[in-house]
């Protein structure tokens, strides 16, 4: 069922609906944990370049690679806000509003994987202390979050109670994430609150 907007109302979901529900939720999880099993049997690697950046080089490249990751989650949220008009005193959101928030994702995604991908080659998973283990678990969920936004926003019959809840945890994650590396880096290698 959809909405004048054309987007799926807020239906409650149907029995045979159920297996889709459990899947849809089990296969973020399990991005999310093969992502975690990859990095934590990982041996770091110092030396891994970023676009031929290296050691501390290479993590001011990433710090800034994260806060346009970071921007690009905004525009996101505020694109995410007029579509489903939540955007108090904009109108009803066009067709290039909803092409440039896909657009915009799929770029954010581009953007986040040399990032993880460095991230994981270079340090794995680490848990030695708050900043690095917030860092980890929010770098695992962040890829979870975004398989699962792509299979409700690609399903029919998934409820569609299910976007907000995965586009709020795929922003959540990203801001995590600049919060606990991307701003610890630019900060002098210390953040508010950790």
């Amino acid at each position: 069922m959809t909405s004048k907007t054309g987007h799926r109302s807020h239906r409650r979901p149907s029995p045979e609906r159920g297996p889709l529900i459990v899947l849809g939720i089990a296969l973020p999880v399990a991005t999310a944990v093969t992502i975690w099993l990859i990095g934590e049997h990982r041996t770091p690697q110092y030396t891994t370049s970023l676009f031929g950046e290296e050691g501390a080089a290479a993590v001011t490249l990433k710090a800034r690679l994260g806060t346009a990751l970071l921007g690009l989650a905004v525009i996101q949220l505020l694109l995410a806000l007029w579509m489903y008009g939540r955007l108090p005193g904009a109108t009803s959101a066009s067709r290039p509003v909803r092409i440039t928030h896909r657009v915009l994702g799929w770029a954010a995604f581009l953007l986040s994987v040399p990032i993880a991908f460095h991230c994981v080659r270079t340090y794995g998973v680490e848990t030695t202390d708050t900043r690095v283990h917030m860092h980890s678990v929010a770098g695992c969920v962040l890829y979870g979050a975004f398989v699962a936004k792509v299979l409700v926003v690609r399903s029919r019959h998934l409820p569609g109670w299910l976007l907000p809840i995965a586009g709020g945890t795929l922003f959540a994650a990203i801001g995590l994430l600049w919060y606990s590396a991307a701003l610890w880096a630019l900060n002098d290698y210390s953040v508010p609150g950790l």
